[in-house]
């Protein structure tokens, strides 16, 4: 039985999602030896400032999603493209990439691991195929809605023994977030007894929950480029993500994943009030 995804009326088959995950993944690598030669030479790149001093954006960021963009035109011309760099490119399939050509950039400037090319892609706002390349841990995180989530090849699941007391959670925030707010979300985490981590990259979190590294993720705002791809990891992992609001694609979201066991009480403890994303 072949199942599809319908968005106005024109439908996507398992075949035709198979194909575009060969290509994400041969396409999401190439992406990831570029931003690393780029990375190798940070020093000599041009950098940018957007909202605030830490919400940087480099040649390095534009260079990659438009390797990424002209592979996609050149393979699958229908399909629309929104990336972080360059916005939204609709097309005509139902199917609409969201890209993240180098998720971590504060890290990759500094000269930290912790960064990854993000390639998801969605149908009606449904996150269908997710592809995270992180080039320094040598590491491609790939999954297809119905066929599972693997790491370089192998298939992974969510840490279903663990929750958060006895695992790590990530926890991710930013310039939007009142700093009271993103506070209580870690001081709720300690006083249960559990820990977390902050590595710079939201993307590459969710591919670590997916791969039972960590137990969850949250962060009460989080663009779809960020986290479309991690979604499908988690999903296809066997984990429970918070959906991201349908028809909403270019406006931050609160962004929830964990494991089935966790999913409750994480999503109690990283709940933040609306007057606590005024901030812009």
């Amino acid at each position: 039985m072949i199942t599809t995804f319908q968005e106005n009326s024109v439908s996507l088959s398992d075949t035709d999602l198979a194909a575009r995950l060969a290509f994400a993944e041969t396409m999401a690598k190439a992406a990831g030896a570029t931003a690393l030669d780029y990375f190798r030479r940070r020093d000599e790149l041009v950098i940018e400032t957007k909202r605030n001093p830490q919400d940087l954006v480099s040649e390095a960021d534009k260079k990659v999603e438009e390797s990424i963009r002209e592979r996609i035109a050149a393979s699958f011309a229908d399909d629309g493209v929104l990336g972080e760099e360059y916005g939204m490119t609709p097309g005509t399939s139902g199917l609409t990439w969201v890209v993240d050509p180098i998720d971590g950039t504060s890290a990759f400037l500094n000269g930290m691991p912790n960064w990854c090319v993000s390639v998801g892609a969605c149908i009606d706002g449904e996150p269908v195929l997710g592809v995270i390349v992180a080039p320094c841990f040598d590491e491609c995180y790939s999954a297809r809605r119905g066929g599972g989530a693997t790491l370089n090849g192998v298939p992974v699941r969510v840490a279903d023994s663990l929750d958060l007391r006895t695992g790590v959670v990530g926890l991710g925030s930013n310039d939007r977030v009142e700093p009271a707010a993103a506070a209580r979300i870690v001081e709720s985490l300690f006083k249960i007894g559990g820990t977390f981590v902050r590595n710079g990259s939201g993307a590459l979190m969710l591919a670590y929950v997916a791969a039972g590294r960590l137990v969850g993720y949250a962060e009460p705002s989080m663009n779809a480029w960020d986290c479309m791809a991690g979604y499908c990891l988690v999903r296809e992992a066997g984990g429970i993500v918070l959906p991201f609001p349908q028809n909403a694609l270019f406006e931050p979201a609160r962004v929830l994943a964990s494991t089935a066991g966790s999913y409750a009480e994480l999503e109690r403890i990283s709940a933040v009030s609306p007057q606590s994303l005024a901030r812009a």
